[in-house]
């Protein structure tokens, strides 16, 4: 029974299926997240257009670039999701040199033209109005506090001093300064926006990663139950909702909400890295897990009903006690508490109740309780002869048995049938 439960342990996954649907989940995130990111480039491209000529196809040809790379990443993702491609993470790295190899040649080309422009107030105060406005753009567009706390204000102090070099009438060191805060913050958008792209990928990996656990769940909220032959059980089900008595539902709840996390914009790139790489492996296990106790609580189900079978059968045999099938049952008509038979001796009307339940929550052992109701006082030796039965019946069938025999116990009890109390001698035989 342990060996069948742990097999259930290994969750069932319909791989075609299971790929369509991550896929189709996947795309869907991905395309909100770059939907953002495509209306942000949009904004900055109209911060763009107001700077100088001379910024400005700078700055235009870095948007393309951005806007391109975006683009290829977007693309890529689609292609792979359902997958994870560890290329992408390369490929990412690779396209981000060679943006900043190619900005940094035209910042280049432009500082060798401006070393041969004369020094003048205008020249200055328009790489300041520039710088102002790629300041705005990166403050109301970009989150520079996540990547890069403290450097926007760092640079606006650069612009602040060359401003006041700039009144002070020191053009040269002025036009030298704003050229640097201006590049500054050129690079410090380029590399906001690389980051940002990264943390795109990690969402996508993370997001595909729980998508999985989250499809995985709810294809094995159901079972096969599968017999002593390995052979699949025609019309049974293992219903692992029920079951796991609220731990299925755990664990998707556990995994909607690291999905939560995982969409949302403001997680960061470790964080989902962790959800990816720490949690979805988490979740899975405890889904397995999960499983395999709803498959051992169903298997023990069954086991109390075999054994309390066997148990009437050798009581019937032994003092003639029918099963009251009308009696019988599990506790609260609950298949996952004890099992109780009752037997009763028409002649006598004495009785006997069988209760079988788990020595413990999720236990390999149960124990077994045989109860005599008598009318008449019931001699110890017969008493322990019931005892003796049960322990040698379950022996026959090749259980393995711990057997604490208690003595007989005289307690009060209701007579079958009447609100009367009468002496009973009960017998406790637990095994397991």
């Amino acid at each position: 029974m342990q060996q069948r439960a742990r097999q259930l342990r290994e969750v069932k996954r319909d791989i075609p299926r299971l790929f369509a649907d991550v896929r189709a989940r996947t795309q869907a995130d991905i395309d909100r997240a770059f939907n953002s990111v495509a209306e942000r480039q949009r904004r900055q491209q109209e911060a763009v257009d107001k700077l100088s000529d001379q910024t400005r196809a700078l700055e235009a040809d870095t948007t393309r670039r951005l806007r391109e790379q975006a683009d290829s990443l977007r693309q890529e993702l689609r292609e792979t999701a359902g997958r994870i491609e560890q290329d992408t993470r390369q490929r990412l790295e690779e396209q981000r040199k060679e943006t900043e190899r190619a900005i940094a040649v035209e910042r280049d080309r432009i500082g060798v033209l401006e070393q041969d422009r004369a020094r003048a107030e205008i020249t200055a105060q328009t790489w300041l109005a520039d710088a102002r406005t790629m300041a705005d753009l990166i403050d109301g567009e970009l989150p520079h506090d996540r990547y890069a706390p403290g450097q926007l204000d760092r640079l606006r102090r650069r612009i602040a001093t060359a401003e006041q070099t700039t009144a002070d009438g020191r053009f040269d060191a002025a036009l030298a300064g704003a050229q640097e805060a201006f590049h500054g913050l050129s690079e410090l958008r380029v590399d906001v926006e690389q980051r940002e792209f990264e943390r795109c990928l990690a969402q996508k990996e993370a997001i595909e990663a729980l998508v999985q656990v989250e499809a995985l769940t709810e294809e094995n909220r159901e079972r096969p139950v599968v017999g002593p032959d390995a052979e699949v059980i025609a019309g049974y089900v293992l219903d692992v909702v029920h079951w796991s008595e609220g731990e299925y539902d755990r664990v998707r709840q556990d995994t909607a909400q690291a999905l939560a996390r995982a969409r949302d914009p403001q997680t960061g790139v470790e964080d989902l890295r962790s959800l990816r790489e720490d949690e979805a492996p988490r979740l899975e296990q405890s889904l397995g897990e999960t499983v395999e106790r709803a498959g051992m609580r169903q298997l023990t189900s069954q086991m109390r009903v075999n054994l309390a079978d066997v148990v009437a059968d050798r009581l019937a045999e032994i003092g003639f006690f029918d099963l009251v099938e009308k009696e019988s049952g599990y506790v609260d008509g609950d298949f996952r508490k004890a099992f109780r038979a009752r037997l009763r001796n028409e002649a006598s009307g004495n009785e006997i109740t069988v209760e079988i339940e788990q020595a413990d929550k999720d236990s390999d052992q149960c124990v077994i309780r045989v109860v005599s109701h008598d009318y008449d006082v019931t001699a110890e030796a017969e008493l322990r002869d019931r005892s003796d039965a049960v322990y040698e019946v379950l022996r026959e069938q090749g259980a393995p048995i711990g057997l604490v025999a208690a003595a007989p116990v005289a307690e009060p009890h209701p007579l079958p049938g009447t609100g009367e109390q009468s002496g009973s001698s009960g017998r406790e035989t637990p095994g397991t």
